[in-house]
């Protein structure tokens, strides 16, 4: 009965483990050798809420990415390793372990998976460059309303055009008791012509 006790202990750490690499967008790999406890914790808390930062035997890590369906990640799985499981932003937990590990060169970020497909430490660091999802969104929503400000302008401008080659059209019939529309367009023309040179 008491060698059962570990095996449970162990089949429930593989379905934890399972359920995290399921359920994250992205995971990074660590080596956490050097690193104190309260380091750990900071770490942890660095990392935010959407961050499940796991200290894991590799072999039972091992067991669980292979029945998440994750693979790659084996060569990775050496020596004392932690594992980032990311829930939210991918960005931002990258940015989040490189700015802890300037401060803490014991963290070594080995590697990640992230959208069907292992990543190597370059190109964690890589991840840790882009924009945040929330600045992208910023930049594409101020690209977006300097696209519509010139848009509506463009739309306008017929309008306007319209308006002025009505008014224009009726002045001329005014002044001469009728004319022709050629001769109304012309005017148009040549007061926007005026007007651009002003």
């Amino acid at each position: 009965m008491a060698e059962r006790a570990p095996a449970a202990e162990k089949v429930a750490a593989v379905a934890e483990i399972t359920a995290e690499f399921r359920d994250a967008s992205a995971m990074v790999v660590t080596e956490y050798r050097g690193l104190t406890m309260s380091q750990i914790t900071k770490l942890r808390r660095s990392l935010g809420n959407d961050v499940n930062y796991t200290v894991a035997k590799n072999t039972l890590v091992k067991r669980a990415a292979a029945d998440a369906g994750v693979e790659g990640l084996d060569e990775l799985l050496v020596g004392p390793t932690a594992i980032a499981f990311v829930s939210g932003e991918p960005v931002d937990a990258a940015k989040a372990l490189r700015e802890f590990g300037r401060d803490n060169k014991a963290l070594v970020v080995k590697g990640g998976y992230m959208e069907g497909r292992a990543l190597s430490a370059a190109e964690i660091d890589q991840l840790a460059d882009l924009d945040s999802r929330e600045v992208l969104l910023a930049k594409l929503a101020g690209a977006m309303k300097g696209n519509l400000a010139k848009a509506a302008g463009l739309f306008a401008a017929p309008a306007s055009q319209v308006a002025r080659l009505a008014q224009a059209l009726q002045d001329k019939r005014a002044a001469e008791g009728s004319a022709s529309t050629e001769e109304a367009v012309e005017a148009v023309e040549s007061a926007d012509a005026a007007a651009a040179e002003s």
